[in-house]
């Protein structure tokens, strides 16, 4: 609800330097303007810039917009020297704490050297992967060993090498380094959960998956299991028809990019759209809800969609990110996200979801705020990639681009998911080769085969 602007005791409130709890963040803010710095406990980096805006939002004390859009607010948390920090596309807050100045290693920010550049990636491992133990690996004497390859006279060829050789193995799909100026881009993945991109692309990668083959298993299913067209929302992203006449099928290939141009609340409002009309749907009785394609987005997208079938509340995961360096707790605080019933159109009889090793991120969210849903939502296909965290994404000092996942998302139980990914109920294998070309859809099969049986 848009509200007058603030007052401005309120701007000047903001003004000043603050740090968050995990994340690695430093912020300046003044006379309106945010400047992020990427820090570590040996370095600091500047990181991006944003700009308050006049039109002032209720339950916020400021709105923050990047050049690219990126939408950030502060909140309340109760303390004239705390807050809460707001990322549009997350389902958690930052927490942030006032300093009295900007920290000393940002005195001097960190150069351009290999061995600087070397300095500010291994920190930030290790200051926020949540995955080291899950791995097996010990960080710390990778490092060691890395650094002895690393020297003024480093070519940078050389160091990308070297990057990557160092994260590779955690075969992670929230994991990347890009570097523009070189044409490289490495991106992790699961040891053997590309087994569908390689039968139809080879060695192309999930892009020119995308882009020439995902469509070629789509059509699979829709040739064979629904009737009538299949209608699409959200530029495309989300896409639903009957399978018969009470039987709905709600295909979602992702939780992002819902409008042209990527603005979240405008992307919220074609998903809510989208919603009202599919469960206006009075004849719905059984649904099947098909996440085997699905490459991530934005979480809250997936809680709107599990709020609209939900009737009761219920959790649906709580994040915790990794405390960072000089944190007397390994992780932050607990921030809980609540399935809500929505009171617009839903739908709450029986559900069946299929997912696959390509159910990634915003997909693998979606699927946990879907377990403790009453009645039971049961998953067929195979386990979804295992990786969960929203990308921590980071800056070197030579204008390369890196990102790890420094959240855990635990069950009310404690219970995470990465690494082997959610498991379904119902284990079956997932657009394989010979039912491709057969034209079959097990997943599908089964899952009408589990709707027709009597609860």
């Amino acid at each position: 609800m848009l509200i007058s602007a603030p007052c401005p005791a309120n701007a000047q409130s903001l003004d000043g330097v603050w740090q968050s709890r995990g994340y690695g963040y430093v912020f300046r803010i003044q006379s309106g303007i945010l400047k992020a710095f990427e820090v570590t406990a040996r370095t600091c980096l500047p990181g991006f810039t944003a700009k308050r805006e006049d039109t002032a939002i209720e339950g916020r004390e400021a709105t923050y917009r990047t050049s690219d859009g990126e939408v950030y607010f502060v909140r309340s948390a109760g303390e004239v020297d705390h807050r809460l920090l707001h990322d549009d596309g997350s389902a958690s807050d930052i927490r942030i704490d006032r300093l009295p100045s900007m920290p000393s290693q940002c005195d001097h920010p960190t150069g351009d050297t290999p061995q600087e550049n070397f300095e500010v990636f291994t920190r930030t491992w290790a200051e926020h992967y949540i995955s080291f133990d899950l791995k097996n690996a010990n960080w710390d004497k990778i490092v060691d060993a890395k650094r002895l390859r690393i020297s003024a006279q480093t070519s940078q060829p050389v160091l990308f090498e070297v990057l990557q050789s160092m994260i590779e193995p955690f075969g992670d799909a929230h994991t990347f380094l890009s570097a523009p100026k070189l044409k490289r881009r490495f991106h992790g993945l699961r040891p053997g959960t590309d087994r569908v991109v390689k039968d139809l692309v080879g060695s192309r990668g999930l892009e020119e998956f995308r882009k020439s083959a995902m469509n070629r298993l789509l059509a699979v299913t829709d040739h064979a299991y629904l009737h009538g067209p299949v209608r699409k929302f959200c530029n495309d992203q989300l896409q639903f028809a009957k399978i018969d006449a009470n039987t709905g099928y709600l295909r979602i290939l992702s939780f992002g990019g819902y409008v042209k141009g990527g603005d979240f609340a405008k992307g919220g409002s074609a998903l809510n759209a989208a919603l009202d009309e599919i469960f206006s749907d009075s004849s719905l009785k059984a649904l099947v809800i098909d996440v085997r394609i699905n490459f991530g987005g934005d979480d809250p997208y997936g809680l709107e969609i599990a709020s609209r079938l939900a009737a009761n509340d219920y959790l649906a995961y709580t994040k915790y990110a990794r405390a960072g360096a000089g944190e007397r707790d390994r992780w932050t605080p607990g921030d809980p996200s609540i399935v809500k019933p929505s009171p617009r159109p839903g739908f709450r009889g029986p559900v069946v979801e299929l997912t696959s090793p390509l159910t990634i991120s915003a997909g693998e969210t979606f699927t946990q705020a879907l377990m403790d849903r009453v009645p039971h939502v049961t998953r067929i296909g195979e386990n979804t990639q295992g990786v969960f965290s929203d990308v921590l994404v980071r800056h070197l000092p030579d204008g390369w681009i890196f990102g790890l996942p420094n959240e855990v998302y635990r069950t009310a139980q404690g219970t995470t998911f990465d690494g082997p990914g959610i498991p379904p109920d119902i284990q079956l294998p997932v657009f394989a080769m010979a039912d491709v070309g057969a034209g079959r859809d097990p997943a599908m099969a089964k899952a009408l085969e589990i709707l027709a049986s009597p609860l």
